[in-house]
């Protein structure tokens, strides 16, 4: 192992730490803003701030929760641990506890056990027989069955999502089948073989706008000239949408009225006679009785025309268990020493799971004893293409279950994939999925079992991404909070980033110092603008992978692993974690306040290079984090710290510590699968002298902590 404490010489500290190099820009200014009524939020960095666990390969549990795995990544200060749930990006149920029930023989609907046979050390997922995706956001294995080529398989909607269960008019959740024809192409009608249920009512649209997965606000959906059917009888139906073929890329079949007959699993489950099924659909060119199809049917993601849908029945079967990944079993994670006792966040599966299921589930944690601080209902709902209605009526029927097993319970979501994503425009025009799914809760009422707001932040492209981008970051944060309290976020919910990191994919940029200066700036601004906690991405170690677009290797962990999965390094992400939860804030299960901070460090074009942080701790010290995101320059500053309730000022008094994480303690080495960081930390620490107008040297692209005392 290679994280056993290791010393740096006083010689190469002092260089760095204590009067500005020959050339350095002249002194600037940081001004704390101290006045006590000024303080902008207060956090518990043992509850606040956190790492997550997530998906792992398959059969590597074991080898990755090792005792000496699991107490070097304590080593890096985390609090509480937030738990992922891979399964809901790759359109799959979760089996959270292998042992449980049927609704059918061996298949159907499952819900797991209450009363534990053993310690479930780990969890698998289940492929859905009725998906309509051809790709996902996990391991993209799936196919959607609407073109699939085979006329006994279906895609079925989520039965939830029917009248029967969400007490509206189906007419108000309508579901919907998209195809993307790759291209625009001229079309005029459509030919669906519909399995059951069918849909009475439904009519076939196309998007007026450019592409309405990444650009939803911008465009609408059209229904065709002759596109609208009232009267549907099932069966294969050939429809001619216009008298003259138009040129469209993106079709969607959209259905209001079920049938409400019984699908092929019959009429032992209602679940089973509600909604909307699909066995083939084709898109393209009627000329006369001779339909042209232009949709390319295959079991195969990489062949078959590409296809979305709204919902996904979860009705699946022994056979449809992954075997390629697993999620480490919620006992091993409560048992395994990481949580540290303190209240975990834990999912539970809603977009393709059971409020039956869901509700098991905590009843299984809470008899457990294990402490649960939050409940995320899903994962990336956004991602999943979910109108935000159908979340709400998904949302309040698994709050109603979860909240009959524990009143108490805080719950919450939607763990937006995009921090502020839009949909396609209501009748209303208003695209602001956040705002209308508040919307639907408050017109029910319930809005107050909306207990908190959760999202993830990637900001970077992993193939895109370049230093400058680092001067954004605080801006991005300060946005996003503006936005969400326009479109209607209580000031009284809190936020939680329950998944963070640099990017959505790996990079060599994690790894390297711009991970851990990018790190420190996220958590610095996301406090500052109000944030109640925050979850690293990701907790565990695992060799280094390649980004899927591009070729750059990283790890999305604090470490690098071998292939037994042992840790071998810290990567600097690692030392940016002790900065924050070690040095820049102390260490204990108590508040601290947050402070503004002004910087007058800035580049020409006004762009701040300097970003800073301040806390007073517990312990009664003040504390200042400090960004210097100058690549190639260092910079003296002198600290301020004002009180307008006096108009005094005051500085660090006595001995200050400061902490520096630089280049000349951290280097990335980027090698392909084998890259590695050399120096690998520790981290310098060295005692300076405090005072007015001291100035204090911050080494181009560092990190600092400056703590202690102020007069």
């Amino acid at each position: 192992m290679r994280w056993k404490e290791r010393l740096v010489p006083a010689a190469a500290l002092l260089g760095l730490l204590v009067l500005p190099p020959v050339g350095a820009a002249r002194a600037n200014t940081i001004t704390v803003d101290a006045t006590p009524a000024h303080a902008v939020n207060q956090f518990n960095p043992l509850r606040a701030l956190g790492a997550g666990v997530d998906a792992v390969p398959a059969g590597t549990v074991d080898s990755i929760y090792t005792p000496a795995n699991v107490t070097q990544q304590l080593t890096a200060g985390w609090g509480a641990v937030t738990y992922r749930l891979y399964t809901e990006l790759s359109v799959q149920d979760w089996h959270w506890n292998p042992n449980g029930t049927w609704s059918g023989s061996g298949n159907g609907y499952w819900t797991g056990a209450t009363v534990p046979a053993s310690p479930i050390q780990d969890s698998f997922a289940y492929k859905l027989a009725h998906r309509g995706f051809t790709h996902d956001q996990g391991n993209d294995e799936g196919y959607s069955r609407l073109d699939d080529g085979d006329p006994t398989t279906y895609r079925k909607s989520n039965p939830y999502l029917s009248a029967a269960f969400t007490g509206e008019s189906d007419a108000l959740h309508p579901q919907w089948a998209m195809i993307d024809l790759g291209a625009a192409r001229a079309v005029n009608a459509v030919r669906i073989v519909w399995s059951a249920p069918y849909a009475t009512q439904y009519a076939v649209q196309y998007w007026t706008g450019d592409d309405p997965i990444y650009d939803a606000a911008n465009g609408q959906w059209q229904t065709f000239p002759i596109g609208t059917v009232t009267n549907g009888a099932g069966g294969t139906v050939t429809l001619s949408l216009s008298p003259a073929p138009l040129s469209v890329r993106y079709v969607r079949i959209l259905m209001s009225a079920s049938s409400n007959t019984c699908d092929s699993h019959g009429s032992s489950d209602p679940r089973h006679c509600v909604g909307y099924a699909i066995a083939e659909v084709g898109v393209g060119r009627l000329s006369g009785s001779t339909f042209t199809d232009l949709v390319r049917h295959a079991a195969d993601n990489t062949i078959q025309t590409v296809t979305y849908a709204s919902s996904v029945d979860s009705w699946h079967q022994v056979a449809d268990q992954v075997t390629d990944e697993e999620q480490p079993g919620l006992d091993l994670v409560f048992t395994s020493g990481l949580t540290q006792g303190l209240p975990a966040t834990v999912p539970v599966a809603m977009a393709y799971g059971t409020p039956g299921d869901a509700a098991a589930e905590i009843a299984y944690l809470e008899a457990q004893h294990y402490p649960i601080a939050r409940v995320e209902l899903g994962e990336e709902a956004d991602e999943q293409l979910m109108n935000p209605e159908d979340y709400g009526a998904l949302y309040l029927q698994w709050a109603t279950a979860l909240h009959t097993v524990d009143p108490t319970l805080l719950l919450g979501g939607p763990v937006f994939a995009v921090e502020d994503p839009v949909f396609w425009p209501d009748t209303d025009n208003n695209t602001s999925w956040l705002n209308r799914f508040l919307n639907y809760l408050s017109a029910y009422g319930r809005l107050s079992d909306f207990a908190f707001f959760s999202l993830e932040h990637y900001p970077f492209d992993p193939c895109r991404i370049s230093w400058r981008q680092l001067l954004g970051e605080p801006a991005t944060i300060t946005g996003l909070f503006q936005a969400w309290a326009s479109e209607g976020l209580p000031a009284s919910v809190p936020v939680y980033v329950t998944e963070y990191n640099v990017s959505y994919d790996y990079t060599s940029y994690e790894p390297a110092l711009f991970g851990a200066l990018w790190h420190a700036d996220f958590l610095g601004s996301f406090l500052s603008a109000g944030g109640s906690g925050a979850f690293f991405y990701q907790y565990e170690a695992l060799p280094l992978g390649r980004a899927s677009r591009c070729s750059s290797w990283g790890t999305f962990s604090m470490f690098t692993a071998d292939a037994s999965y042992d840790i071998t390094a810290e990567t600097a992400q690692y030392f940016s974690t002790q900065l924050a939860t070690q040095q820049w804030a102390e260490p204990v299960d108590a508040a601290h306040h947050v402070f503004p901070v002004a910087s007058d460090v800035v580049d020409r074009s006004g762009n701040v290079l300097v970003t800073a942080y301040a806390v007073q701790r517990p312990d009664g010290q003040w504390a200042l984090l400090l960004i210097n995101k100058d690549r190639t320059r260092a910079h003296a500053v002198s600290v301020n710290f004002h009180n307008d309730a006096d108009n005094s000022d005051h500085a660090f008094a006595g001995s200050i510590t400061m902490v520096t994480l630089a280049a000349v303690n951290y280097l990335w080495h980027p090698r392909r699968a084998n890259g590695f960081p050399s120096p690998d930390g520790p981290l310098m620490t060295t005692t300076v002298g405090g005072g007015p107008g001291v100035l204090y040297t911050l080494p181009h692209a560092s990190i600092v902590v400056l703590r202690g005392v102020v007069s």
